[in-house]
């Protein structure tokens, strides 16, 4: 593993929670086989993985604070729900403070939590990857979606954002509009796909 990766897992370490930790490493490893099984670069997959929740443990008022420090949009549903703030957060912390200069791991690293339309190849694997890795706690389906992640990525995709939406309308939990509007496009290039 190169230099720079070895070095920011150090300081993550530091800085995230033993279990947050312990998921960062299960993210980036699942990434790098995703990536190796579907031909995406092994090096970008492991560093989005690996600072893809960098933002994950600052407390709530923090991740507001940084965001307006920052000049980056806070929507009202992210107001009432910081911890979603820790995507797009964690994108900008890493060009800034892991200085990841690469915009799509840092693309990769922005959209792991709601997806969103048109992503490229390293977006969908550590969306998937923070889905399925070893630690997480099982879901329903989560043995089929495994499989398929390494099968079929666009329709494993396409089921993770399905399964999501039922969760979170099941729970009457407050839904991230980007998150919709993903399942909405991939949804249509799926029924375009079929016609």
């Amino acid at each position: 593993m190169n230099h720079k990766i070895t070095k920011i897992r150090r300081k993550l370490m530091t800085e995230l929670d033993k279990e947050r930790y312990e998921h960062t490493l299960g993210v980036m490893y699942t990434a790098a086989a995703l990536a190796m099984s579907h031909d995406e670069d092994i090096e970008k997959a492991l560093l989005a993985g690996l600072l893809h929740d960098c933002a994950k443990c600052l407390p709530n008022d923090t991740k507001i604070k940084l965001c307006k420090k920052y000049r980056l949009s806070v929507s009202e549903v992210e107001k009432n729900n910081p911890s979603l703030l820790h995507a797009k957060l964690g994108a900008f912390l890493a060009a800034k403070k892991y200085h990841v200069k690469d915009k799509e791991i840092i693309n990769a690293i922005a959209s792991h939590t709601t997806g969103c339309p048109h992503m490229s190849l390293l977006d969908k694997i550590i969306y998937i990857a923070d889905y399925i890795e070893p630690g997480r706690r099982e879901l329903p389906n989560m043995a089929e979606v495994r499989k398929m992640a390494f099968r079929d990525i666009d329709a494993c995709l396409y089921r993770i954002l399905e399964d999501s939406l039922e969760y979170l309308n099941s729970k009457n939990t407050p839904v991230d509009p980007m998150t919709e509007k993903t399942y909405l496009y991939y949804k249509g290039k799926r029924e375009g796909e079929e016609v």
